[in-house]
């Protein structure tokens, strides 16, 4: 592949810090040694955090850009999309890399809004540690406590960083104790302000001093006492001397961050540069190092049987990476992002995709410092790297070089499931298949995208976790592929049944000169439990429908089923008995008897006192305490209904209940509305219910108009 104009070639830059090479080989010491001076990490936290002005910052005070951009001016690196820019915040997961103090720091920008949140969780699958953002003024909003335990869930490093502090009618000292309430007393502070807020003093290194929350000494005591209770060495240390240099801490200090016995907290003013020295100085001396964090879940099997692998951080050994982003460019082609976890990568190297067979070549290798791909010679564990043009690559695909490592891959995250559905179709006739392989793309970026064909009602539903996902999906499509879509919301998939049994005839005979048409069907039918489907029945004595038409009756009585009688759904769950009927030894061909088998179901179902059915679904909302009556009162006044609660993170509560799901139509705006933008939902289909009688006549009547027409 050749560079595009946006990129540029640094790889004799990295290649002068990589270990491969004259300095001990792939897996040597010195391979080991520039393995120890990566650090990763990812911010995550809220929109409106400040993540991208942070990330600017960072960039600025590493030499990386001359002056750090701004999102209202849509100069920033992380956020280079035409959308995010239009948008003013990130839609999508960015990568940026600086150099500090002989380090070499990766980070990626997270989206904040919670339509986004499957763009930002992969991120976690490739870093060793988690940085949340918290806007000083808003304090603890949801995408943190989302955040916050989905980290704690994949064992990363967490670390709070308390951003804006220079904002008027901030209380730091009242968030403090918030973070605390809500993740634990293991959050203490590395740092705190100082000066009125003017510096930010170090507590770790530093035990003199006073800070806008009182003694330095104070908030240096609580955290050393925190890290020795990890080893009971220092504890008798501690005890019998008093106190602990910290310089001699760094062991049970990684132990007390992998173990979450403590969650470091900094502050910082992005946008007038306060803390960003001390904050880089925390990652370059706090943070681990991939040596040093817990290692990522790595499973060698399939379901139950699967077990637990270890990923080295070892340049020598064979290669394991994992693709935790995928670029869609309607130019550049397919871009997977990846995270090397144990080996070396090299451009020309050999690598398997899971359980491909054949192999492909690394042709060039990337990093990504926003929108530029600088390429590289070579990647070792800890890095991250993309590797462009492979159609091979897909989200969280394992890239080896071993055969036998074809059955491992990354224990799943928890993504929310999508269920915001739109029905979509392209403007032009005859552009169907176009717009399904554009859609594919989008959704290969996107873990809380999917897109389907319902066959019932010939409609193409794209499923998202809100109306800002779906809109910028459609914005895409239009801004990036020139691709002009028709969307409606999506027919609820009603069906029909009967409540009584009844029997049905029809004959049809049809004579135009030369042979004729001739076929005549008695049946019954009855209700079957819901669920059971359907059942076709043949007990037709002495040969008067001869078995070579009874498939034709049956065919007859499927068609029916499939474009309904009362409201033109599916019928379902019901037996089918043919029990008379008669033929005609010339005209008599199956064409007459398919015709006869549906027009005798038709009869037999207006007089089965048809019911229509409509699907009644699990949901599932989580929303702030504060909005619980509401969302219960909601989902009553919508038919459904609560049948618990619980809760799992602080200051959120789970509401599980039932509700139809045509009643939760445009749901998440109604939840919006109540939660203040905090709320989300997941659905799952239960069953069938009748529907009420008002809204059956209503699906009649319009069924009837439909047919008239």
């Amino acid at each position: 592949m050749s560079p595009s104009p946006s990129m540029h070639n640094d790889g004799g830059a990295m290649a002068s810090d990589s270990p491969n090479g004259s300095r001990g080989g792939a897996g040597g010491p010195a391979a080991q040694a520039e393995i120890a001076k990566i650090r990763t990490l990812a911010l995550l936290g809220p929109a409106g955090a400040g993540k991208t002005s942070l990330i600017e910052a960072l960039l600025h005070h590493c030499g990386v850009i001359t002056a750090p951009g701004s999102v209202e001016k849509g100069n920033t690196v992380s956020d280079h999309d035409v959308l995010e820019k239009r948008m003013q915040h990130s839609l999508y997961a960015s990568l940026v890399h600086m150099k500090y103090q002989g380090l070499r720091i990766h980070a990626i920008d997270t989206p904040g809004a919670p339509d986004f949140v499957g763009l930002a969780l992969p991120a976690l699958e490739a870093v060793e540690s988690a940085v949340l953002v918290i806007n000083a003024q808003n304090g603890i909003e949801l995408m943190a406590s989302r955040m916050m335990e989905a980290a704690a869930q994949r064992g990363l490093t967490r670390m709070i960083v308390v951003n804006k502090i220079d904002a008027p009618d901030v209380n730091l000292p009242a968030l403090l104790e918030q973070l605390q309430a809500a993740f634990g007393r293991e959050c203490l502070p590395l740092n705190l302000p100082a000066g009125g807020g003017t510096r930010i003093v170090d507590c770790f290194f530093n035990r003199e001093g006073e800070s806008d929350f009182g003694s330095v000494e104070a908030a240096h005591r609580a955290l050393v006492e925190q890290v020795v209770e990890v080893d009971a060495a220092f504890v008798d240390r501690y005890l019998n001397d008093g106190d602990v240099e910290a310089s001699e801490l760094h062991a049970p200090l990684e132990q007390a961050l992998r173990e979450g016995h403590l969650i470091p907290v900094c502050f910082t003013a992005a946008k007038s540069d306060l803390g960003i020295s001390e904050l880089l100085d925390v990652v370059a001396k706090l943070l681990p190092n991939p040596f040093e964090a817990n290692p990522p879940k790595f499973l060698e099997g399939e379901g139950a049987d699967a077990k637990p692998l270890q990923a080295e951080p070892d340049a020598g050994k064979h290669v394991i990476a994992h693709v935790f982003k995928i670029n869609a460019d309607p130019y550049l082609g397919k871009m997977g992002v990846l995270r090397v976890h144990q080996g070396t990568l090299t451009r020309n190297s050999q690598l398997f995709v899971g359980h491909a067979r054949k192999p492909f070549r690394v042709s060039h290798l990337f990093m990504l410092q926003g929108k530029e791909h600088v390429e590289v010679d070579q990647a070792i564990p800890g890095d991250l790297v993309a590797i462009a043009k492979v159609e091979e690559l897909h989200f969280d695909a394992v890239l080896h070089d071993a055969q036998e490592d074809e059955h491992i891959h990354l224990a799943a995250l928890d993504f929310p499931t999508p269920v915001h559905g739109l029905a979509i179709s392209p403007s032009r006739h005859g552009d169907e298949q176009r717009l399904w392989e554009i859609l594919s793309r989008l959704v290969d970026e996107d873990p809380c995208l999917k897109v389907e064909h319902v066959g019932l009602t010939n409609e193409t539903l794209v499923y998202g976790l809100g109306e800002l996902h779906l809109r910028m999906l459609l914005d895409r499509l239009r801004d990036n592929y020139k691709f002009e879509v028709k969307t409606q919301p999506p027919r609820i998939a009603y069906r029909e049944t009967v409540s009584a049994p009844a029997e049905g005839h029809f004959r049809h005979k049809k004579q135009s000169g030369g042979a004729g048409q001739f076929g005549e069907v008695y049946l019954r039918i009855e209700p079957l439990e819901r669920g059971a489907g359907f059942e076709f029945r043949d007990e037709v004595k002495g040969g008067t429908i001869p078995g070579q038409f009874m498939p034709a009756v049956e065919k007859g009585v499927r068609q029916a089923l499939a474009s309904g009688v009362v409201a033109g759904y599916p019928l379902v769950d019901l037996r089918v008995v043919v029990f008379d009927g008669k033929h005609h030894s010339v005209d008599s061909k199956e064409v007459a008897f398919v015709t006869a088998g549906r027009k005798a179901l038709i009869a037999a179902v207006q007089e089965a006192r048809p019911l229509v059915l409509e699907p009644i679904v699990h949901v599932e909302i989580v929303t702030p305490e504060s909005a619980m009556g509401d969302i219960t009162g909601d989902l009553a006044a919508r038919r459904g209904q609560v049948n618990g609660t619980r809760s799992a993170v602080p200051g959120l509560i789970t509401v599980q209940g039932l509700a139809p799901l045509a009643e939760l139509a445009s749901y998440q705006s109604r939840l919006n509305a109540m939660t203040s933008g905090q709320g989300r939902y997941s659905l799952a289909l239960s069953h069938y219910e009748a529907v009420p009688p008002n809204t059956q006549a209503q699906l009649m009547a319009a069924h009837k108009v439909s047919d008239e027409e």
